[in-house]
């Protein structure tokens, strides 16, 4: 009696392990389906090309590739296709200095000058330079002046401090005082690297942060000076009314500028697989230790007691909601590229997200955080502003109010943004392309006119083209709305005197 009295107990245990294992694989089934359909929905509405991997503690959860890494060759992006990561390579640098100071050869308090002694900002230390509260000049200020000068010269790294010290440029705020974020603070701080370290940036990288992490696919953009075949192209549009892509190298308003070969802050090119190295690479403890680590996802605090506008911590950005865990990310952009890299520490999860069309993959990743942990989000839908400016672009105006007519009624597909439209009409105005500026600007009034930005912006438009009357008309209905609105009322004035 025993005996089946055992039996059947190991048979109930065994059946509940079972049904376990079979709710969990239905759970992941469930999940693989949805991150797939929200991923694919983009996809099909031209709003995502690229690469996504979703993982959980290591294991990957979900991974696809979408359009083309050579559009003119009609070559697919797959699970290999590599893409510079732009910013995201801030958070490598970051680990880089937090390792020299795990290992006592510096510390975040540190004056640059210890260690930079020409540098001329003596008040800057290294922490105010990995959370951007240094104040220091940015690009534009240090070598825009001296470009006419030297029109032959990449300006790099080591290029930094003497423009600092030749343009003699003040601050833009005291140090610690305030939050901007700035690549400079981030090329500083390779210098620090090669300073201490007594090598290259990139030779730094590699033995300490790629190799420990076998990031095989990883490097500096010129640090092996080889062709990567696996490179992916990056394309953008034109004109905010353009409906097809167009590669960046190829379009003026799209090229990178040439002038500049900095490391540090965004030079690096990596795939969604290595960034899942280096991911599990900061969990498993083989790059940084648990408490420097819980250093560099704290959020840095001003001056005055306040947390700085991004949340921005030691080289990651912090989430103020932890509904879903604790979250640190970052994000990076360049001409025809998009990359975010999201972890919920308390969970394990991890979103690594690539795009080659400039598309905007920040709120992409927090959608996928959400279908990973099992939230409902809504279904991708087109922007109107898009169609609207395409059909304007390419038919006249007939077609775009078709277009207008439908974006309005189709709301399971489109959805309308103010600003959009906005920017939309602002794109034909900078493009010589007058009287569709007017007609789209004028059909703002009539999609949202309970709003006074659209009256103001049409009325500036309507100014611009000679037609004071009408401008005059909008302003008045502008400040009807919005009283408060300073400029308006300025620019109303003036055309009722």
């Amino acid at each position: 009696m025993e005996l089946i009295k055992n039996s059947l107990i190991k048979q109930k245990i065994c059946l509940f392990f079972l049904l376990s294992i079979g709710v969990k694989n239905v759970d992941a089934q469930r999940r693989q389906g949805n991150l797939d359909q929200f991923f694919s929905t983009l996809s099909q509405n031209g709003q995502f090309s690229g690469n996504v991997l979703v993982a959980e503690n290591g294991n990957v959860v979900y991974e696809k590739s979408f359009g083309y890494a050579d559009v003119s060759n009609k070559k697919n992006n797959t699970v290999q296709t590599s893409l510079p990561i732009a910013s995201i390579t801030k958070t490598i640098t970051s680990t880089a200095i937090l390792q020299l100071k795990q290992q006592g050869k510096l510390q975040l308090e540190d004056r640059v000058t210890k260690y930079l002694p020409e540098f001329p900002y003596p008040e800057i230390t290294i922490r105010q330079l990995l959370s951007h509260t240094s104040g220091l000049p940015n690009y534009d200020m240090l070598f825009f002046p001296l470009i006419p000068k030297n029109p032959d010269t990449v300006f790099t790294n080591k290029d930094l401090i003497p423009a600092s010290v030749s343009q003699k440029i003040q601050l833009v705020f005291k140090p610690g005082e305030d939050f901007t974020y700035n690549n400079v603070n981030y090329n500083i701080l390779a210098l620090i690297v090669e300073k201490i370290s007594g090598g290259s940036f990139g030779s730094y990288l590699q033995a300490n942060i790629f190799g420990p992490a076998g990031m095989t696919n990883t490097s500096l953009s010129d640090f092996f000076k080889r062709e990567d075949k696996n490179l992916s192209k990056r394309y953008s549009f034109k004109y905010a009314y353009s409906d097809k892509v167009q590669l960046v190298d190829t379009a003026s308003e799209f090229q990178i500028a040439n002038r500049f070969n900095f490391q540090g802050h965004g030079d690096l090119i990596s795939t969604t697989h290595d960034l899942l190295k280096y991911d599990q690479a900061l969990y498993n403890g083989s790059l940084l230790n648990p408490a420097t680590l819980k250093e560099a996802f704290t959020p840095v605090k001003l001056s005055n007691g306040t947390h700085n506008i991004q949340r921005y911590a030691l080289g990651w950005i912090t989430n103020e909601d932890t509904s879903l865990g604790e979250i640190v990310k970052h994000d990076g952009g360049l001409p025809g590229g998009r990359t975010m890299l999201l972890r919920n520490l308390t969970k394990h999860q991890t979103i690594i997200i690539f795009d080659n069309n400039a598309n905007n993959v920040v709120p992409l990743a927090d959608m996928a955080l959400k279908i990973l942990n099992g939230e409902q989000v809504e279904k991708p839908k087109k922007s109107g502003a898009k169609f609207y400016g395409i059909a304007l672009a390419a038919h006249g105006k007939k077609a775009a109010d078709q277009a207008a007519k439908k974006v309005k009624t189709d709301t399971l597909n489109y959805y309308l943004n103010e600003d959009e439209m906005n920017s939309m009409g602002y794109a034909f105005l900078m493009n010589n392309r007058a009287a569709e500026a007017e007609i789209a600007f004028g059909e703002n009034t009539r999609l949202f006119p309970g709003s006074w930005n659209v009256y103001d912006s049409y009325g500036e438009v309507l100014l611009k083209f000679g037609k004071k009357q009408d401008a005059i008309k909008m302003y008045q209905k502008s400040m009807a709305l919005n009283p408060k609105n300073a400029n308006g009322k300025k620019v109303l004035e003036e055309l009722l005197k």
